[in-house]
């Protein structure tokens, strides 16, 4: 700590300048600092016309593959060496390109900001491609697998699983609708891509799940071919999902003037929200970081992850694939490893859906 008494008012301008110089410095040390890639999305507006978010746009372009899209899992924020350039431009043409986890739709969205800001055309380049990528990979039928080029396994199955074709469908609605960031996108990307999202949304329709006559969610993986709820890995059963139905959802409600079919879909997916509720408990991290259920007649609802098509019962599978109908049963490892429980469907409940319905009735749609 710096003490200084001020004699007069020289010394008052030179103790100003030394606290603007120690602020300078304290700024610019900040924003040197290489942020995670999971942050780059949640920066100011400002961020993206920085050089560090340039730098950032050039690690993308390193990791893209010659699909097009980008693997999964990696910190594309770091500080690359030269070396570390070498070895990755090595795997170009390998067939990893996914939207599992935020892949490839995240890095678009962050190219296309950084292009908007600072109209470097490399980036511009690299989006493009990205965006081709994403548009080439969708099934005739309008759904999205995992992986693309297709790898075998449930890698093929049309995938909701962690919001992968939400998020595809999300970013290729904002390019169609002409949104700021995307201004640049040229007109017969942007008329494939409302196609796209138009396609989607009939897969959409179709995977809903119907039982005993009546729509439900979603699974949150598809048969490519059938649309009828697929197995993925073997802790992610044929279910009902709690948590990614939410997004899909959501998705739904941005359509505009949507049809009666879009109506019915959002409300009897409201309507299964509803009823599959879970009252009393709370999921729980102990100081052991164990996670368990506690009993809590204050716990505001909340709800699984996959349920029971049949009989909407919660269940839970380790990795022997055995269901479960408590989470206890399953092993350490799964039920500390993976979100079994969300409380995603009280905001669409209590806030989105109510604000939904506003919107309808002052454009006069039909919701009844």
């Amino acid at each position: 700590m710096v003490s200084m008494r001020v004699r007069n008012l020289s010394d008052l301008s030179r103790l100003s300048i030394m606290i603007a110089i120690v602020v300078v410095a304290c700024v610019h040390n900040l924003a040197a600092s290489p942020i995670k890639w999971r942050d780059a999305l949640n920066q100011p507006r400002e961020w993206y016309g920085s050089d560090e978010s340039v730098r950032i746009a050039d690690n993308l372009i390193v990791y893209q593959r010659d699909s097009g899209g980008w693997p999964k899992n990696i910190d594309m924020a770091v500080l690359l060496t030269d070396t570390d350039r070498t070895g990755i431009l090595k795997q170009k043409s390998y067939a990893d390109s996914t939207i599992d986890n935020g892949a490839t739709y995240s890095q678009l969205v962050f190219l296309a900001r950084v292009y908007t800001a600072k109209q470097i055309s490399r980036h511009k380049d690299s989006f493009l491609s990205g965006l081709d990528y994403l548009l080439n990979a969708q099934y005739g039928n309008g759904g999205w697998p995992q992986y693309f080029p297709l790898k075998k396994g449930y890698y093929e199955r049309i995938t909701f699983n962690d919001n992968a074709m939400i998020g595809v469908m999300s970013l290729l609605r904002d390019i169609a609708q002409r949104r700021s960031d995307y201004l640049f996108v040229d007109e017969e990307r942007k008329e494939r891509a409302a196609k796209a999202v138009a396609k989607g949304i009939e897969c959409i329709l179709k995977t809903q799940v119907r039982v005993r006559g009546r729509l439900t969610v979603w699974c949150a993986q598809h048969d490519e071919k059938t649309f009828s709820a697929a197995q993925a890995r073997a802790f992610e059963p044929v279910s009902l999902s709690g948590d990614e139905s939410v997004g899909i959802v959501e998705f739904l409600m941005g359509i505009e003037n949507p049809k009666p079919p879009v109506v019915e879909a959002i409300k009897s997916a409201v309507a299964w929200f509803r009823v599959s509720e879970l009252n009393g408990i709370r999921w729980v991290e102990t100081a052991a970081r164990d996670h368990v259920v506690v009993r809590d007649p204050n716990a505001p609802p909340i709800w699984a992850r996959f349920y029971d098509i049949e009989t909407t019962r919660p269940i839970f599978t380790g990795r022997d694939g055995v269901i479960k109908y408590d989470v206890a049963e399953i092993e350490s490892e799964r039920r500390n490893g993976y979100r079994w429980y969300t409380n995603a469907p009280a905001r669409l409940l209590n806030k989105e859906y109510p604000a939904w319905l506003r919107k309808m009735a002052q454009t006069k749609t039909t919701i009844s």
